[in-house]
């Protein structure tokens, strides 16, 4: 179910019987058609074993199901929306930026030490984003949510990103996560950037960085 960009603030979706749509609950802007909004308990597709998993992770956001005939606008906070399609990929994003996704697609968490051991465990410290995320994974169309915009950065094999943690949006593809420190003796003795950390992703896939350090 493709989301059409109507500004950099809001989505346009097409909803078609027989086919559903999450988004979080309180996005709906307008709407015309025949559309039902229902809360959603479970928190998407993945069944109650993860849904009693996101919970536990504090990666549960309040969402709510749309179903029907008709077209909808969503929107949340005059927040920047960005629309990422997967084509039997995973996304890994925070469960807050989520702002409307296709039902079709697979909801769980991942623990942040299984990337980067440690180190991944620190970056959720670091990032204020707990050490979980949310995946969504399968065929369909994510519309994320960021300050002030988002570029999208390319990674592959040669060329690793390193990017703030505060930044982060939301990742996919083949890649791996880890913290890097950038401390050296500035950073210790108050004269460096404060940009102490870096989160560098390495393989193939594409990184999302939104244009301030600001969380939602």
């Amino acid at each position: 179910m493709p989301f059409r960009t109507i500004s950099s603030k809001i989505v346009e979706a097409q909803v078609q019987p027989g086919q559903r749509l999450f988004s979080q609950r309180g996005a709906m802007i307008a709407y015309t058609g025949d559309v039902a909004f229902t809360p959603n308990i479970q928190g998407g597709q993945g069944g109650f074993g993860s849904m009693i998993g996101r919970r536990l992770a504090g990666e549960s956001t309040p969402l709510m199901t749309v179903e029907g005939n008709g077209k909808v606008l969503f929107g949340h906070g005059g927040h920047h929306v960005e629309v990422i399609e997967l084509r039997q990929d995973t996304l890994y994003v925070e469960a807050d930026r989520l702002l409307a996704f296709d039902g079709s697609l697979e909801q769980g968490t991942m623990f942040m030490g299984s990337q980067g051991g440690v180190m991944g465990m620190v970056r959720g410290q670091v990032s204020g984003h707990g050490l979980f995320t949310t995946t969504l994974q399968g065929n369909g169309s994510v519309a994320v949510m960021a300050h002030g915009g988002v570029i999208r950065l390319p990674i592959a094999p040669d060329r690793p990103i390193h990017v703030d943690p505060q930044a982060y949006v939301a990742h996919h593809g083949d890649v791996r996560n880890r913290l890097s420190s950038a401390l050296g003796w500035r950073d210790m003795v108050g004269r460096g950037s404060g940009e102490a950390f870096q989160l560098e992703l390495t393989g193939n896939g594409t990184v999302y960085v939104q244009a301030s350090e600001e969380k939602l």
